[in-house]
Order: structure tokens, then C-alpha cells, then sequence
């Protein structure tokens, strides 16, 4: 992981940046989504107090070493949409993960496909990345689409690959490599 810090990344329409004080409402309205804090860290029925804590937290895993943690923002007027993430913690070398989620609001507009274009291109010209993952549960039609519209490819069904909630569910597994986008 080369820099220790989030980089702007322009994209269709979008920018991936990294976070500031405002986006905290985007991070409230996500903690009130019944998804999203089920298969993220963003903490279920925040309050200010608990959501700056998570942009606070965002903040240390670039300096951590972490991963690259990018909100998705309208290009023009800079409103955050959505979230997407680059993570290199337990995934192995050569090796980071890809996960995202866009507020309700703003589904179905072909966000997360635009984002994930953007970044992975991006991620796989870090000397440390020659492939990327992203795990995607089998009934969210939506994520899956983006991900492979963005030319990922389905590996195939991880069997409860992962804790969601309080259960393991299954995952679907896809991959993007660095010759897939050379």
C-alpha cells in the first residue's frame, strides 16, 4: 500500500475521495438502511456522535495501513452517494478486496458499477495488487450486476464463506485480475 492517504479518483459523472465531516449524514442515513450495517462496519441506528466515530475510523485504516476507504461523490456538486472500499487485511498477498454499498436513494443508477470501473483500474496498479475479490451475497441481484458489468468474474459459490449478522451465509465469489485489464 504506496500512499497514506485517500486519492481522488475521477470517474463517469463520480469522484471517489476520501471522507469528511461532511458526510456525516450519508453515514447516518446508511446506519438506518437494513442492509448495510449487517455486511459492513457502519454501526446500525447511529447518532452523530457514533457515525464521526466511523469517519474517524475510515481516516486510520489508510494511515494503518488498512486499505483505501473512498466515498462516492457526485462530480458536480460533490454529495456523497455511496461508499466503496480497497482492503488488504486477511485476504493474502498479491491479494485486496473490493466491498461497497450505495444509500437506498440512490440504487439502480449504475453507481457502484461506475465506481467499481474506476477503481479497480486504479487498484491494480499498486505494485501489490494482482488481484482483487469481492464477495457478493447470491440474493443481492443488484451488487452482483455491478460487479460484473465492471468485468469481474464469477469464480463460483462460497458455501457460508461469511458471518452476516449472526449467521453464515453463502457468498458468491468474483475476481478481477490485473492481465483482465491490461
Amino acid at each position: 500500500m504506496g500512499e497514506t492517504r485517500v486519492p481522488r479518483l475521477d470517474a463517469d459523472g463520480l469522484v471517489l475521495r476520501g471522507f469528511c465531516e461532511h458526510d456525516l449524514p450519508m453515514v447516518v442515513e446508511a446506519s438506518c438502511d437494513g442492509a448495510i450495517p449487517r455486511v459492513t462496519t457502519v454501526p446500525a441506528c447511529a447518532d452523530e456522535f457514533r457515525a464521526r466515530a466511523w469517519i474517524r475510523l475510515q481516516y486510520a485504516r489508510v494511515t494503518d495501513r488498512v486499505g483505501y476507504p473512498f466515498v462516492i461523490a457526485d462530480s458536480d456538486t460533490d454529495e456523497p452517494l455511496g461508499q466503496i472500499g480497497l482492503w488488504f487485511l486477511g485476504v493474502g498477498p498479491g491479494r485486496a478486496r473490493i466491498g461497497y454499498w450505495v444509500l437506498a436513494r440512490n440504487r439502480r443508477r449504475g453507481l457502484a458499477t461506475r465506481a467499481l470501473q474506476t477503481l479497480s483500474p486504479w487498484a491494480l496498479t499498486l505494485p501489490e495488487v494482482e488481484r482483487l475479490e469481492l464477495y457478493v451475497e447470491p440474493w443481492n441481484k443488484g451488487s452482483w450486476r455491478a460487479a460484473e458489468t465492471a468485468g469481474f468474474h464469477r469464480e463460483g459459490l462460497m458455501r457460508a464463506w461469511e458471518v452476516v449478522g449472526t449467521e453464515r451465509r453463502d457468498m458468491y465469489m468474483y475476481s478481477l485480475l490485473r492481465s483482465d485489464v491490461a
